[in-house]
């Protein structure tokens, strides 16, 4: 078990329906890390940015994108993660994909699809939230538009860290920003938010505001606004322990079922 979690979140632009340039600028990105990492976050949709036409750009699990991923977790001896799009069974999921370095795979598929963006006609939603144990730590993986559903978020399972990856519009990244600082209070975890940079196809403006918070809802990164960043973030065990022990205040929370 490690005491310690190193966090690499990569702000970034992303080149619209093009998965082999923006895998190759993420290398890049990757390959400049100095310090060692734990977990490297990527945003949603990393391949091909937030896209309707997921015929364009789908891949299976035994894809590229997947060898690359796994060939990135071996390399830099850290999970990797974000989401794209899979086909699986004639459906197209959002699927947010967990890589160990030693090639396991969890993954997620985005329960809340997008229906403003019609993200709902294209995309078949998941039905499973998950917890993946990683070095001691329990990290409950989500995706974009989940951000904005408190329930399904809620810390029954006693994670650690919540992790969500997004592409949240410059429109609404006020409701982004209240809403991280919020799970991360009212769950008691850590909470980590990538967020996209740049201008889609479909001309909306994302401006970053990638985030991580700390248990009392306490911002302790500085990753700049507006602008591709990579910033490297350690999250401490003690200080999680601490304040549950402390206020415990995850003992008194109501119950929900989820239909």
């Amino acid at each position: 078990m490690s005491e310690t979690l190193n966090i690499a979140l990569i702000q970034t632009e992303l080149i619209w329906e093009h998965p082999e340039q923006n895998r190759a600028d993420l290398s890049k990105k990757i390959d400049a890390f100095i310090q060692e990492v734990d977990i490297i976050v990527l945003p949603e949709m990393f391949t091909s940015g937030f896209t309707m036409n997921p015929s364009r750009v789908a891949e299976t699990m035994q894809g590229e994108t997947i060898a690359w991923l796994k060939k990135v977790a071996a390399n830099k001896q850290a999970a990797i993660t974000g989401s794209m799009v899979i086909k699986e069974n004639d459906h197209y999921y959002n699927r947010m994909v967990f890589v160990h370095p030693n090639g396991a795979i969890d993954h997620y598929d985005k329960r809340h699809t997008f229906t403003y963006a019609g993200e709902d006609k294209v995309y078949t939603p998941g039905t499973k939230k998950i917890i993946v144990d990683y070095n001691g730590w329990k990290i409950c993986p989500l995706i974009c538009y989940d951000l904005r559903f408190p329930v399904w978020a809620r810390n029954v399972e006693a994670y650690d860290v919540l992790i969500y990856v997004a592409n949240w519009p410059a429109t609404r990244v006020v409701a982004w920003d209240i809403l991280l600082k919020a799970r991360a209070i009212e769950n008691m975890s850590y909470c980590v938010g990538v967020n996209r940079v740049g201008k889609d196809d479909n001309n909306h403006d994302y401006s970053g505001h990638s985030a991580v918070y700390d248990v009392l809802g306490n911002r302790i990164d500085n990753i700049p606004f507006d602008k591709e960043a990579v910033e490297i973030v350690t999250l401490r065990k003690e200080v999680l322990e601490h304040n549950r022990s402390k206020f415990n205040f995850l003992a008194d929370q109501d119950q929900f079922s989820i239909k």
